[in-house]
């Protein structure tokens, strides 16, 4: 069943459409990614889908209800951490979650929430006083304080170093153990690989592609590079050969074949039956990053 509708959506500033026609379906309880390049229309998506943003044209709904008409409805099912959020600076990590707890009539413990994010040593500290990832981290927090049935998650982990980014995937994998839906907005390609079960690649304005991590990366241009370099010299007409099995490009004797999982045995079997070993092998699997440099390769 999905939770989150968009269907046709359209948003516009002055004469340049950064929304323009965008549509997904986001399950009950998945892990949903949204990756584009910087001006893509991502961030302007996910806040139409928080009711920040009136859209011009096109639906959406969460859980059946509109972001805008029915603001009230939403905000208490939606909990989002924002790209860029700030508070007053004088409020303290403490101060701020017991806040956010009270507007809630059952709350998470933000007493845990800190802990597991990392907070409770900055809890007397004031906001302005915060490094840049510990605001992440309290803004992770305060969105997921209200017991939320759908998260938004803008920019996850930027500014958060590599074990806090670690400790911050475990702890959005419990979240949707436990039932929350989460759509997250992200340019960490290891991020969305190892968390979303589909993600939506958005480039100038329009989805390119959406799909699992694993079948973007089957899209990708070559999922499977075999590199080698032969014990002799191949002839033209055994590249030829190669060549038909998979786009080859050589350099300074090493021979590269960029093609499919099967393509590594159809290689070695070839060069066997002529006598000749693959020297150096070297078999690398494609990655979310060939996948998306593939769909946005135009843009870049």
């Amino acid at each position: 069943m999905a939770i989150i509708e968009v269907d046709g959506l359209r948003k516009t500033y002055g004469r340049r459409p950064a929304v323009d026609g965008v549509g997904f379906a986001v399950e009950e309880g998945e892990i949903f990614g949204i990756l584009g390049p910087n001006g893509a229309g991502k961030t302007t998506t996910v806040e139409c889908v928080e009711g920040l943003r009136i859209p011009d044209a096109g639906t959406v709904r969460v859980a059946g209800y509109d972001p805008v008409a029915d603001h009230d409805r939403v905000t208490g099912i939606l909990g989002a951490q924002l790209q860029e959020s700030e508070l007053q600076p004088k409020i303290t990590v403490r101060e701020a979650l017991e806040l956010y707890a009270a507007f809630y009539p059952a709350p998470a413990d933000w007493r845990q929430l800190a802990e597991r994010l990392g907070l409770t040593g900055t809890l007397g500290t004031r906001f302005a006083r915060l490094s840049g990832g510990q605001k992440q981290r309290l803004s992770i927090a305060l969105a997921l304080i209200g017991r939320p049935t759908v998260v938004v998650l803008d920019e996850l982990t930027t500014g958060l170093d590599p074990r806090a980014r670690r400790d911050t995937w475990e702890l959005i994998e419990d979240v949707r153990h436990s039932g929350v839906t989460v759509l997250l907005v992200t340019h960490f390609m290891e991020e969305a690989e190892r968390l979303c079960d589909r993600i939506a690649v958005i480039d100038k304005g329009r989805v390119a592609a959406l799909d699992t991590p694993s079948g973007l990366i089957r899209r990708s241009s070559g999922s499977t590079v075999i590199s080698f370099t032969p014990s002799v010299p191949l002839g033209e007409d055994l590249l030829a050969e190669l060549g038909r099995a998979a786009r080859l490009t050589e350099k300074n004797g090493r021979i590269s074949l960029h093609g499919s999982d099967e393509t590594a045995g159809i290689a070695t079997a070839l060069l066997a039956r002529h006598h000749i070993t693959a020297r150096q092998l070297r078999i690398t699997e494609a990655t979310l990053d060939d996948a998306f440099l593939d769909l946005t390769e135009e843009s870049a």
